[in-house]
């Protein structure tokens, strides 16, 4: 499942963002690569321990602790501390396929989901475009500066060249307590349609209680936490 989140972050986060990555050093992102995707990857990033990383880090989590279509669609059992890159002219990303499992420290996270939070405006460059691919094609992804893109890590999927401007993203993982994308999906689309008929029918409604009954239970049935 590919989810499109808006306004993830407000306007004013993504200045804040902006300002204080302007003053990072940016090195070869090459760095947090596995030995597959080094060889494709031509960006930069921020040093994954630095202390603007690690502010802007906390800044996303909180606000995607807000975001009720976020914890609905990938039921987050743990999210990896988000990472900061930059495509400037001439820079891309190959395809590829994320790591499956990644460390912060000590602790080890399976990367069921993607995630990919826009800091730049579409006008601001040309190319860069997210492409990921699964059965049906090839999608291309640009979205306004402050929004999501979520998708299922298994995909193969790369970033077009920059051709005039620069690219600046917050990229990340998480595990989810349902590892199956297909699983995740259905309880998605489940949830939505209980938020839906609740607030037609309200929360006692025979039918939102049973649904949402159902819903408990095939989460019981597919969590792994």
């Amino acid at each position: 499942m590919m989810l499109h989140l808006e306004g993830v972050l407000t306007p004013e986060q993504v200045a804040h963002c902006r300002q204080v990555l302007q003053a990072q050093d940016w090195v070869d992102g090459r760095v947090t690569a596995g030995e597959q995707s080094a060889r494709a990857k031509n960006n930069l990033q921020v040093p994954q321990d630095a202390p603007a990383a690690r502010e802007l880090g906390d800044l996303i989590l909180g606000a995607l602790g807000r975001n009720p279509r976020f914890v609905a669609a990938a039921l987050p059992l743990r999210v990896y501390p988000p990472l900061f890159n930059r495509y400037d002219e001439g820079m891309a990303f190959g395809a590829h396929v994320d790591n499956a499992i990644r460390f912060a420290g000590p602790v080890r996270f399976r990367t069921d989901v993607s995630a990919t939070l826009f800091l730049s405006d579409p006008a601001d460059y040309d190319g860069g475009e997210l492409i990921v691919e699964d059965a049906y094609g090839e999608h291309a992804v640009k979205l306004p500066a402050g929004d999501m893109i979520l998708y299922p890590a298994t995909s193969l999927h790369r970033v077009a060249p920059i051709v005039r401007g620069s690219r600046w993203a917050a990229f990340f993982w998480a595990q989810s307590m349902i590892r199956a994308d297909a699983q995740r999906s259905l309880l998605f689309d489940l949830d939505n349609a209980i938020q839906n008929l609740s607030v037609k029918a309200g929360q006692g409604e025979p039918s939102v209680v049973s649904l949402t009954g159902i819903y408990n239970n095939l989460l019981r049935m597919w969590s792994d936490v």
